[in-house]
């Protein structure tokens, strides 16, 4: 029974193709009479069997050695691109993850989206997206990852895109394209690079390939830097970050994965490619800067944000900026155990906030307020989330952050303080966010707001217990001491006390519901210099967009006027001596003989001449 569950374990991913597939009758039209809700159905059914299929795999092969299941797709002369699995315990644990956070996001879209009359295309659109994922978790070749990494981009211009009759929506899901594109592109590159030096793409046998290889340092630099930029813009991480702000257009369901484990599916490959590289240190410390710059910059931004969905997105593109400074660092076990605990919470982050907006039809934390009594579970959740994600004891994002600040306090100690001033910006952005939404007087648009229906709720509240019982799950899984004698008092007390004090300030600077601008000048320049993501879109408007812009008018110009032009100039050639040589026609041979033996014989001299 063991070695059929893993012998199937592929089939796991499927079942969210299968789902979408299910649900396409309804979701083109095809079928009218029942409404959309029986394609929900369908792709529920499918989420659960795969979560129960992955619950048996994970638990046949927990304490066992890693397996691969190899399917050959195409070998020709020195190529073999095959379509490679890894069942392990940690790749079947992180497929477990993704398809329990979408069963539990797809539970709580039927309550989100219950009278959108496109609600069977958003289900398949989801179905699609989990199966992508589930892939990757598995994925042991680098051909099969980047394909699903693609699938990924394109599930995500879709689900950004959903509500396609709105102008913004379609601005944002074709600039989160694009800006995927950019580093997928670069990625392309180097998949082909490592394909042609060796010779395959599986994972192990890369492996093996970079202990023996002798890269020059240039051919190691250029490869690493083009591996880490197709996941820089999947993490949304600095300077490819600005797409996921504008994907929280699209609807709050499809947010809770894309926040959780979406975002974490880059730094899942890059973890695969750690062999890889090392092989250049330039790309390590690339990775560090790229995750200093993203964790503390985005950290700062979510502070200065209005938007409910935004402030979570921006504190998302920081936590995956820790988790690059750890890949930079080499310490792939603690990045694992930085993505789980980071997922989890931000699902429920963002399950909370999508109560509070279908409840009050508002995103605006400055429109908001005194929800507390009048929404126990939401506001419940949103706590037990925060706290989850912050450094305070007992919860997971504590003993997350913790290890890390254990792991760099001797080696690399100037992280130390970006590990504190995240952690503490985080704790008050939230509690910010907290006191504008949930405290307070009732604003017009909250003083009716009742708790949600059931159907949101329980995924919401289960989520709740889940994350309170991160800390036994991180013990049960051994990715954690549990142990205070384990860890440092000095650190443990430096990690505590920045979230105290995030908390604190953020429980105590002046809030006012108007967000006026402040009337003193370097009070205004500042915040609306965070509050505009430090003006980088306008920057890469006056550089690269402009750039493309008059690059593409040039092309255009000489593609009219000079490709254009000379195939123009052929043709009324050609008309002119058509219509000049008609007027030459006599109709006696006599005369076209003497033409060509004058012809011919002016080319004779003429060749003649030259060759002399």
């Amino acid at each position: 029974m063991t070695q059929f569950l893993l012998q199937t374990s592929w089939w796991v991913p499927c079942y969210g193709l299968i789902g979408a597939a299910l649900t396409l009758p309804w979701a083109a039209g095809l079928i009218h009479r029942t409404g959309p809700r029986p394609a929900a159905y369908f792709n529920l059914l499918m989420s659960v069997l795969a979560f129960i299929h992955g619950s048996a795999i994970f638990r046949a092969t927990w304490n066992q050695e890693p397996q691969q299941l190899l399917f050959h797709w195409l070998n020709t002369a020195d190529l073999d691109l095959s379509l490679a699995l890894d069942i392990s315990s940690v790749s079947l644990g992180a497929m477990e993850l993704i398809t329990g956070l979408s069963l539990l996001a797809q539970l709580f879209a039927l309550g989100y989206m219950e009278k959108d009359w496109a609600l069977a295309r958003f289900f398949a659109l989801m179905g699609f997206f989990q199966g992508a994922m589930s892939g990757l978790a598995i994925s042991d070749s680098l051909f099969l990852s980047y394909a699903l990494l693609e699938m990924l981009t394109l599930s995500t211009y879709l689900l950004v895109g959903f509500w396609y009759a709105q102008p913004l929506v379609v601005t944002a899901a074709r600039d989160a394209f694009l800006t995927k594109r950019v580093g997928d592109v670069l990625l392309l590159m180097g998949v082909v690079a490592l394909a042609s030096l060796s010779g395959s793409l599986n994972f192990p046998d890369l492996y093996a390939w970079a202990e023996t290889t002798t890269l020059t340092p240039t051919a190691a630099t250029l490869l690493g830097l083009s591996l880490i930029a197709g996941p820089t813009g999947k993490c949304a991480q600095v300077p490819l970050h600005l797409w996921l702000d504008e994907a929280m257009e699209g609807p709050n369901p499809a947010s809770i994965l894309r926040n959780s484990v979406v975002v974490a599916c880059g730094a899942y490959v890059l973890i695969k490619l750690q062999p890889i590289l090392a092989l250049s240190p330039v790309a390590l410390t690339t990775l560090i800067v790229l995750g200093t710059i993203t964790a503390i910059g985005t950290s700062l931004v979510a502070i200065a944000q209005i938007d409910i969905k935004r402030t979570l997105s921006h504190s998302t593109s920081a936590y995956l900026g820790l988790v690059f400074i750890a890949l930079g660092t080499q310490r792939t076990g603690f990045a694992l155990l930085l993505l789980l605990t980071h997922a989890i919470a931000k699902a429920l982050l963002f399950m909370s906030v999508g109560s509070v907006i279908a409840t009050t039809n508002c995103q605006n934390v400055t429109e908001l307020g005194g929800l507390w009594s009048r929404m126990p579970a939401t506001s419940s959740a949103f706590v037990v989330g925060g706290a989850g994600l912050v450094g305070l004891v007992p919860l997971g994002g504590f003993w997350a952050l913790q290890q890390g600040i254990d792991i760099f306090w001797i080696e690399q100690p100037w992280l130390v303080p970006v590990w504190l001033l995240v952690n503490g910006l985080t704790a008050l952005n939230l509690t910010r966010v907290y006191r504008l939404v949930f405290l307070g007087q009732p604003q017009p648009k909250t003083r009716r707001a009742p708790e949600v229906p059931w159907s949101m709720a329980v995924p919401m509240v289960s989520l709740t217990i889940v994350t309170l019982l991160v800390p036994a799950m991180l013990q049960r899984l051994t990715l954690v001491p549990l142990d205070w004698g384990y860890f440092s008092r000095v650190q443990v007390l430096a990690l505590v006390l920045s979230g105290l004090a995030g908390c604190s300030i953020g429980a105590t600077i002046y809030l006012h519901k108007a967000w006026s601008r402040s009337v003193y000048l370097p009070s205004r320049v500042l915040q609306d210099w965070l509050a505009y993501d430090f003006y980088i879109d306008r920057l890469y408007r006056l550089t690269f967009v402009l750039a493309v812009n008059l690059i593409s008018r040039c092309s255009a110009w000489f593609d009219r006027y000079v490709v254009d032009g000379l195939v123009n100039g052929v043709g009324l050639a050609s008309i002119f001596s058509g219509e000049s040589l008609k007027y030459s026609l006599t109709g006696q041979s006599q005369t076209y003989l003497l033409t060509i033996f004058v012809s011919v014989g002016f080319l004779g001299v003429l060749l003649t001449w030259s060759m002399w």
